[in-house]
């Protein structure tokens, strides 16, 4: 991908904006079309979750506040390393979801 910028967008009405499209456009950021409701390229479905789930799977929590404080402390535990070689997966899973489709793909 190198030093190009993307915007990969949900489509919600705030990204679809005139003003925000201008920016886009004058700050010569590439916009990637989002396929609705697709878990294949959420970073949260197939990056954070996962990771949250592993971490905290089989522990007994007493309340929220304990839920929120260890998936608080987990979070805070992910490395740097960790987001780039998500959205560098998020990059290849767009590439994978547009050149099906948009259909589902599992991996």
């Amino acid at each position: 991908m190198g030093n190009r910028r993307f915007f990969l967008h949900d489509n919600s009405p705030p990204h679809r904006a005139l003003i925000v499209k201008k920016y886009l456009a004058r700050h010569s950021v590439s916009t990637l079309e989002y396929p609705p409701y697709s878990p294949d390229i959420a970073p949260t479905d197939f990056y954070l979750f996962p990771r949250l789930k592993m971490k905290l799977k089989e522990h007994r929590f007493v309340d929220s506040d304990e839920v929120i404080e260890n998936a608080t402390k987990e979070l805070k535990n992910l490395s740097k390393n960790g987001f780039q070689e998500c959205f560098e997966q998020l990059y290849e899973r767009w590439k994978k979801c547009v050149d099906g489709g948009g259909k589902y793909f599992e991996g």
